[in-house]
């Protein structure tokens, strides 16, 4: 198909509140290693002192220049020993972190697509070992030739939804010239959705590499390697010790097996993979491989049944095998102690083998299983299977795996470590759009001199507790931070960086670390930051590249800032406040300001998004607590935006090279402390009934636990249409109010639900409570009696004195109403006479 490679870089939609400047993607997608490679940068708001920052070593930035305003012209050195696969960059401006974007190296020339290729009697000739990028469309498909003899291998590997460009779920195939299909490749255990395949040449003659996706859907752009290297699918074993130099035996390729000796590195990290060698080639993509400190005990015939086990000795140890044939379970032995406790893990699809492990242990009785102990299929981990286990006794034990389906082959490859827990420390950055996995947005750190940023970082403990602290190994100059220990209780906590007014601006990639506030206690940390792409149905990315390091700036100044004036009265549980939050503007930027909380304290609640007008220099943040939110001080902090425009430097007008940028620019207030605290004032109150039209009281006893300054005012909310109450006010020695509810002869009947607010006063900063609720009845009035007829009249009677005026009865809570009403029926019912009817309440 024709080239539409940068078109489709262009389209990538930016994120919804992209940081300047941003970073859609490269005109070129990979590069030989040992070569130079120009490329494009395309993105937006590139040209403020641009600076590409590169994660990985074996790439350096010989030259960038500013094209214009979204593209930079950057020439990348890569070494002749250059890692091969994924690369990851980013660049830092003046103003900011641009998103993660990643390049592929790889052994051989890269080429380009030319048209027409997309018929099988037109082919594009390649040499053997070229790389080829391209693009293609949906219903499209691309044909390349090349020219191979008898014997040879002829491989084909796809780098296509790895490239993170679209959905692209790539199909190839090896045909011979007669369009016989020798063999094909569509998802693998090893690459998802980027297959491969290959050949040993039957004859001498023209090959053809067909290239197209899945379903004739998807479009996209990709990397096809083709040569004659080698491509396993298997490897054992597949882990070794730091630093240890050891045979691996590579199964699977079309040409037989291949033994290679390999010097292992001191350390790696999780995109390290062993690469098969040949006088042919190299293998493109590689298999991964473990790096830990675990002796191997390597299958070398089949492991089927307990008298023919691996034997790995005394545990903690590392098995390294094949389920070879369908049915095969493999048999693992190894020696421990009672009371010993063990991780036993299984990595297989974490391997790329397309085994889905079932996985056993049972005791040993010489070469026979002996008691059953556990077993696991799928974990926390996948497919792959993991159990924790504490040895009964003293003795031997056997792992015993199979697959879950009972396949097996050559590539259904396994490792299976037998470690002592560890205590570790998992670090991130949370994403700031849950719907969107791909998003990008505030994974970076980026402070403007003179002022604030702040992010939450999670931090997830594995077999320890208690608070653990936060830190950087490094941090630009004029850069520093302000946390509080994540809690024993939490995984996260609000991290703020602040930077000195005359910090100069600069970038670099740090390594954050979270470790026990004990100093006694030992616990790893690693960081593991998520870049996700080619998104597929239900928020599902195809391709997720993790890295360890955040890129952290310090910018150009903002033009404004926002500060917290520190409440000083608590939140009470049950209660609200509002939070203060202040803004100091620049000169001539007057703009709205959007304000959102970073950190919510459990069992709080405050406003996601309050706006400072434009103007205006302030605005109050709602907030509340529950009943049960704990009582303690949090710290948390505000973070803002606003929309700003950057002028680089050396600005002229109508310069693409020095043209302004618009975008959002983020900052936050200080750390400041939240406090939560048992309410000050509580009422107890009895339910309370009336009748339309009339009047009643609803009484509330007033305890008063934390004294308040001056009056509080007391009122209810939620009453019905057409029903009054006044508010009242009271002291902290009030013992009882007295609220007088008036309803209108056609306010709502029925059952109402209300509570009584309380607005106190502290410190000078007003506070709510909520202080239960309660139920107000509304009923509609019995119709009149109907007259009965006059009685005789009857013979004058003496006169009498009149009595004396009976005392006003005393007011019944409604409980005593109904206990009344019951006692009146219950002697109504002894008597053989009818109960009498419910009474009303009083009218007052």
């Amino acid at each position: 198909m024709r080239s539409i490679a940068l078109l489709v870089i262009l389209a990538m939609t930016p994120s919804a509140f992209a940081v300047d400047p941003h970073l859609n993607g490269f005109s070129l997608f990979g590069g030989q290693r040992g070569t130079d490679a120009v490329v494009t940068f395309v993105g937006a708001n590139l040209n403020d002192a641009p600076e590409v920052m590169v994660y990985y070593p074996g790439i350096t930035v010989a030259k960038t220049e500013v094209l214009n305003k979204d593209q930079l012209r950057v020439t990348l050195k890569i070494a002749p020993d250059c890692r091969l696969g994924e690369h990851g960059f980013r660049v830092r401006t003046a103003s900011g972190i641009s998103e993660f974007r990643t390049f592929w190296v790889g052994a051989f020339p890269v080429i380009g697509e030319v048209e027409p290729n997309s018929e099988f009697e037109k082919p594009q000739a390649i040499a053997i070992n070229s790389t080829v990028q391209a693009s293609i469309g949906s219903e499209d498909v691309d044909y390349y030739v090349v020219e191979c003899k008898k014997g040879q291998r002829l491989s084909a590997e796809i780098v296509g939804m790895r490239l993170g460009h679209g959905f692209f779920d790539p199909y190839i195939a090896i045909l011979n010239d007669k369009r016989f299909e020798l063999a094909i490749g569509d998802d693998s255990a090893m690459n998802g959705q980027d297959g491969g395949c290959s050949i040993v040449c039957p004859a001498d003659g023209k090959y053809i590499v067909m290239v197209r996706d899945s379903a004739y859907v998807g479009a996209g752009n990709y990397l096809l390697h083709v040569g004659n290297f080698p491509r396993p699918t298997a490897m054992v074993p597949s882990g070794g010790k730091p630093g240890e130099e050891l045979e691996v035996r590579f199964l699977g390729d079309p040409a037989g097996e291949i033994k290679q000796k390999i010097k292992l590195p001191a350390a790696a990290d999780g995109l390290f993979r062993v690469h098969a060698t040949t006088p042919d080639g190299v293998h493109a993509s590689g298999l991964r491989f473990r790096i830990e400190n675990l002796p191997n005990a390597n299958e070398a015939a089949n492991a089927n049944a307990p008298t023919t086990a691996l034997v790995g000795g005394a545990a903690p140890c590392a098995f390294n095998g094949v389920v070879s044939t369908a049915g095969e379970t493999d048999y693992l032995k190894f020696s421990g102690k009672k009371g010993q406790v063990f991780d036993i893990s299984c990595f297989a699809r974490r391997l790329g083998s397309p085994l889905d492990p079932v996985m056993h242990l049972s005791a040993a009785n010489g070469a026979a299983l002996a008691a059953y102990i556990t077993g696991n299929d799928d974990s926390q981990f996948g497919p792959d299977s993991y159990f924790r286990v504490t040895l009964p006794q003293d003795g031997d034990y056997f792992v015993w795996v199979h697959d879950h389906l009972r396949k097996g082959g050559l590539d259904y490859f396994y490792r299976i470590e037998i470690t002592v827990p560890e205590a570790k420390t998992s670090t991130t950055i949370p994403k700031v759009d849950g719907n969107n996995v791909s998003n990008q947005d505030r994974q970076t750190v980026s402070v403007p001199k003179g002022n604030r940023y702040a992010m939450l970082v999670v931090a997830n403990r594995a077999d320890w507790g208690g608070p653990a602290t936060v830190a950087f190994d490094k941090l630009p100059p004029g850069l520093t931070i302000v946390a509080d220990p994540v809690d024993a209780g939490q995984g996260v906590t609000p991290v703020v960086f602040e930077a000195k007014p005359d910090a100069p601006v600069g970038g670099l990639l740090a390594d954050m670390i979270a470790k026990p506030a004990d100093p006694k206690a030992i616990a790893k940390s690693q960081t593991s930051l998520d870049v996700n792409y080619s998104i597929g149905l239900n928020n599902v990315p195809f391709h997720r590249h993790y890295h360890d390091r955040i890129a952290v700036a310090v910018t150009e100044t903002a033009p404004f800032s926002i500060e917290v004036v520190e409440p000083k009265a608590p939140l009470v549980q049950n209660g609200s406040l509002y939070l203060k939050v202040v803004a100091k503007r620049a000169p001539g930027f007057t703009g709205p300001i959007n304000v959102y909380p970073l950190f919510t304290p459990p069992g709080t609640g405050i406003a996601g998004q309050t706006t400072i007008p434009a103007n205006a220099n302030e605005c109050l943040v709602y907030c509340n607590a529950a009943p049960n939110a704990a009582p303690r001080k949090w710290k948390t902090c505000f973070t803002a935006f606003a929309t700003t425009t950057t002028t680089p430097a050396g600005h002229k007008p109508n310069d693409p090279l020095t043209a302004q940028s618009s975008g959002n620019l983020w900052v936050s207030s200080q750390l400041f402390t939240l406090e939560i605290a048992p309410p000050f004032v509580t009422f107890a109150q009895d339910r309370a009934a009336v009748e339309q039209g009339a009047k009643t009281q609803l009484p509330c006893k007033v305890t008063v636990a934390t004294p308040f300054d001056g009056e509080a005012v007391a009122r209810i909310i939620g009453l019905p249409a057409k029903v009054t109450a006044p508010e009242l006010k009271f002291k902290p020695d009030a013992k009882e109010l007295v609220f007088e509810v008036t309803t209108d002869k056609t306010s709502p009947a029925g059952k109402h639900g209300v509570y009584i607010q309380v607005e106190v006063m502290k410190n000078g900063e007003k506070l709510f409570h909520a202080v239960g609720g309660n139920e107000l009845r509304i009923d509609v009035p019995l119709p009149p009696k109907v007259a009965a007829a006059p009685a005789p009249a009857a013979a004058p009677m003496p006169a009498t004195p009149a009595p004396a005026a009976a005392p006003m009865p005393k007011r019944l809570t409604r409980l005593e109403q109904l206990r009344l009403e019951q006692e009146e029926r219950e002697k109504a019912a002894k008597a053989g006479q009818p109960a009498p009817m419910p009474k009303k309440e009083e009218k007052k």
